[in-house]
Parts: structure tokens; C-alpha cells; sequence
């Protein structure tokens, strides 16, 4: 999938494709002047329609920007599914895979990033956008606890876990979209991979604690052998 920065070039409407077209006004608007801005007048006007067009997809601008907002959640999910694959027996690898994964996403759709979580939307009142955004939580969660299980992450409940996790990416992705963060602090990727190291040290399972784990299964049975 294309960067937000790629698909403000993209030209306007064509034939049987209003509703991209529409999506991607909306993310050329949000780009260069922000969420609150946005208006179906502005985004048709940019997608080169007329005033009521957009109406066929979307009914309300609230409509337009829940849909933006789930195409983000779906594409963040994606990347962080693809992230995870490759390192699907290492734990703590994945986890630092899928960190770096969120945030060079926000880096890579800022105008989606803005939308997904400064937007105030009632996901209730769209139920696919709270089945997507659930969905990308979700790879994080499941990672988590698929850590948990190894030994390899502290025994705190997965939930708990992964909130620690997602708002500390989330807060670096937010100041790499913001532009908050000076050039010499390095690279998106640099940064993103140094401060979920970081955080995996914090996370991670004490050494003893691993180490006994490991040990625990032998003993149990070496124990039942001598009491035969």
C-alpha cells in the first residue's frame, strides 16, 4: 500500500472508483491542514466531483473519517502481522518487530495515524472500525501472551502488558508524526528499535525466573521417580 505522502499526488476521480477517491481527498485535506478542517464540500471539490457526491458513500463527514480511520487500522494490521511472521520463534524478537512495525507505519501514514486516535469517534456507531481496531490490538495481545507462555515475559496479565507496550510506541510514533523530536535523536527506525529494546528489558522474565521454568518439568518428574 501506497505512503499518504504518494497518494496526495494521485490525481482525481475516476470512473467506478469514487469512494478511493474520496478517501484519499480526505487524506491529502488532513495532511496539509488537519482533521478538524474537513469538510465532504472540500474533500469533493479535491477529488474533482460534484458537492453531493460524496454523499453516495459516506453520510456524514464523521462517516468519511471513520472510514479513514479503518482503512489505517487495517493497513497497521497487516504490517504488524507481517512483521511477526519472521520472527515467529523468538518472543521477545517478534515483540521488538512489531514495536518497530507501529511506528514506522504512523511514519509512513501520518494523515491515517492523525485520524485513528485524534479523531473522536464512537466506534459503537461503526461497527467495522471497532472490529479494525480491535483486530490490530489484537496482534499485539496475542504476541504477548504467546511471551507469557514461552516464560519469556514477566508474569503480569497479557492485557496489562500489552497497554504498557502499545503506549509507549504509540507516544514515540506521535512525536516522530508530530515532527517533536530533533534529528539528531536518529532515525524513526533508529529510535524505534532502541526504545523497544528498551521496553523488553522491562518487560522480560527475571533470569532466574527463566531458568527455573526450564528446570521445573525435570524436577517434577525426577520427584515422582523417587517416590515409586
Amino acid at each position: 500500500m501506497s505512503t499518504d505522502s504518494e497518494r496526495s499526488k494521485g490525481g482525481r476521480y475516476h470512473h467506478g472508483d469514487l469512494r478511493r477517491a474520496l478517501l484519499d481527498a480526505a487524506l491529502e485535506q488532513v495532511q496539509q491542514e488537519g482533521a478538524a478542517t474537513l469538510s465532504l464540500r472540500e474533500v469533493a471539490r479535491r477529488a474533482g466531483v460534484t458537492h453531493a457526491a460524496p454523499y453516495r458513500h459516506f453520510a456524514s463527514k464523521e462517516a468519511l473519517l471513520a472510514a479513514v480511520a479503518e482503512e489505517g487500522f487495517r493497513t497497521l494490521r497487516e504490517g504488524l502481522l507481517e512483521a511477526s511472521v519472521r520472527l515467529a520463534g523468538d518472543p521477545l524478537g517478534k515483540l521488538q518487530a512489531i514495536g518497530v512495525a507501529y511506528v514506522l507505519f504512523a511514519v509512513a501514514h501520518p494523515a491515517h495515524f492523525r485520524v485513528m486516535f485524534t479523531v473522536g469517534q464512537n466506534d459503537c456507531d461503526y461497527p467495522s472500525l471497532d472490529e479494525a481496531s480491535g483486530s490490530a490490538f489484537g496482534v499485539l495481545v496475542e504476541s504477548i501472551e504467546e511471551g507469557r507462555q514461552a516464560g519469556a515475559l514477566c508474569d503480569v496479565p497479557a492485557s496489562e502488558l500489552a497497554v504498557t507496550a502499545w503506549s509507549t510506541v504509540h507516544g514515540l510514533a506521535s512525536l516522530l508524526v508530530e515532527e517533536k523530536l530533533p534529528p539528531a535523536a536518529g532515525s524513526a527506525e533508529q529510535l524505534a528499535r532502541m526504545v523497544t529494546a528498551r521496553l523488553l528489558e522491562g518487560l522480560a522474565a527475571p533470569a532466574e525466573t527463566t531458568a527455573d521454568a526450564k528446570k521445573t518439568k525435570p524436577a517434577k518428574r525426577a520427584a515422582k521417580g523417587a517416590n515409586r
